[in-house]
């Protein structure tokens, strides 16, 4: 058996608003903009150097605009990554340490939490097996 994840639904209130933060705040690449059916427009994001999506839009889910939380974007160079982001306009937290894994937080417009995470090294990652 097989199973990828590779698309997940992020819910938002103005699509456009959305779709330019993603792009000039994040990063991510815009895959497709489209309405295939009336009042159902997709949008979908791919972070850079990444198997997975996001997908925004119109007509598609349920969700309240704002109550994902949690997904993690890993990144080899937290700083770097985190100094990118910023410089782009992004707000970004601080980096925090949790015992050798380093993670930072941000929102996107419509409150949708994210968490980036640095690599864990191997000696961390070897401590914990």
């Amino acid at each position: 058996m097989e199973m990828r994840l590779e698309v997940v639904q992020v819910p938002v209130a103005d699509v456009d608003r959305s779709k330019s933060f993603y792009t000039e705040k994040l990063g991510f690449v815009l895959d497709h903009d489209v309405e295939h059916i009336p009042g159902m427009r997709v949008v979908q994001l791919t972070p850079p150097g990444s198997a997975a999506s996001i997908v925004i839009g119109t007509g598609m889910t349920s969700m309240t605009p704002g109550s994902l939380e949690g997904l993690q974007l890993v990144v080899p160079d937290i700083g770097g990554v985190r100094d990118e982001l910023v410089r782009l306009g992004a707000e970004v937290s601080e980096i925090q340490d949790m015992g050798g894994v380093q993670f930072a937080y941000f929102a996107d417009p419509d409150g949708n939490r994210w968490v980036i995470q640095g690599a864990t090294p191997s000696d961390v990652r070897a401590a914990h097996l």
